[in-house]
């Protein structure tokens, strides 16, 4: 994949948050994805690449999607064209953004052709740290083994471990179980791809993120954690396995099992970061829609906005924040009108 795409991506995703941030406070988690969805897919038909979109959005939560096998990119009649798989997430946390609340961000993740787990949308396990404790975790393991020995790895005690985990219903006795044991736990509303981030970067103080959210952000974790250097496991779950979600039933966890069937996936099987992101030429943008740990928001006064992106090239471990300020009246004719 060509280097001089990875400032094309962080645009696509300063697109995407700029689109979102009309819509924040208003209430409305559909607008502000659909918003972003259409500007990231136009920006994406902007580039001269021949990608296809193998991690989407969709079913868990009825949104609007850059659906799985969509292909984008000006392709037609170029020769020599990077062929590029892409997995997003136009918005991680509509919620967030339709309350005004903290750690919304637009995520693209691009690697070469085949790089990334076509994974279906569904619920996943996921157990993330980063490079400190990489080799630590197996999800074959109990959970309590599993930090015991990364504070092993870490030469901490466990009481010096803080971690995210999505503040739950699934996850409410696990998390009292973990402070138990003396572990500092942040509980995040929603985001986990950003609490995943948290976990390799450095002085975020995070050292390891658990819980059970969607799969498409797992894969996308997975690419951005690969081009840090840190680690991650997984597993697939039928949504009649996890407690406390709406919508529980045995239609959508048969439709959910005959998916992963069909593209050859073993839900039992625990994946490993290397199972779901197989290429370290990854390239990873998230771009902040309101202020959090991670990123700060858009700033935006009339037709002035300011951005922050994080820009990440998994195959020189390059790590870039990119502050811009975007004159909204000479954008793209793609997405201009999504943005004013």
């Amino acid at each position: 994949m060509k280097r001089e795409l990875a400032l094309e991506f962080a645009r696509i995703t300063e697109a995407a948050a700029l689109a979102a941030y009309k819509w924040i406070g208003k209430g409305d988690k559909e607008g502000a994805d659909q918003a972003a969805v259409d500007a990231m897919r136009n920006m994406l038909n902007e580039i001269e690449i021949e990608g296809e979109i193998v991690i989407g959005e969709g079913e868990i939560d009825e949104a609007p999607m850059l659906y799985i096998g969509e292909k984008v990119g000006k392709y037609e009649e170029i020769e020599n064209i990077s062929q590029v798989d892409i997995a997003v997430d136009p918005v991680e946390g509509t919620r967030m953004v339709a309350q005004g609340q903290a750690n919304a961000i637009a995520v693209l993740a691009a690697g070469n052709k085949g790089s990334f787990l076509k994974a279906p949308d569904m619920y996943m396990e996921k157990l993330i740290v980063g490079p400190r404790a990489k080799g630590a975790i197996d999800l074959n393991l109990p959970l309590m083994e599993n930090i015991n020995n990364i504070a092993e790895k870490m030469n901490k005690k466990v009481s010096e471990l803080k971690g995210i985990i999505l503040y739950k219903q699934r996850h409410y006795q696990v998390i009292e179980d973990l402070q138990r044991m003396g572990v500092s736990i942040y509980a995040l509303p929603d985001g986990d791809v950003a609490g995943s981030l948290l976990t390799a970067i450095v002085d975020s103080g995070i050292d390891f993120l658990y819980g059970i959210g969607g799969a498409p952000e797992g894969v996308v974790s997975a690419a951005a954690l690969k081009a840090l250097g840190g680690d991650m496991n997984a597993r697939l779950k039928l949504r009649r396995e996890v407690k406390g979600i709406s919508l529980e039933n045995d239609k959508i966890s048969n439709f959910e099992k005959k998916r992963c069937e069909e593209m050859g996936i073993d839900i039992t099987k625990v994946l490993t970061i290397d199972d779901m992101v197989k290429d370290d030429e990854i390239v990873f943008s998230a771009t902040g829609i309101t202020k959090g740990d991670l990123l700060e928001g858009i700033k935006r006064n009339g037709n002035i906005a300011r951005t922050q992106t994080l820009l990440i090239r998994g195959k020189t471990k390059t790590i870039r924040y990119i502050n811009s300020i975007h004159n909204l009246e000479y954008k793209d004719d793609a997405v201009k009108e999504l943005l004013i």
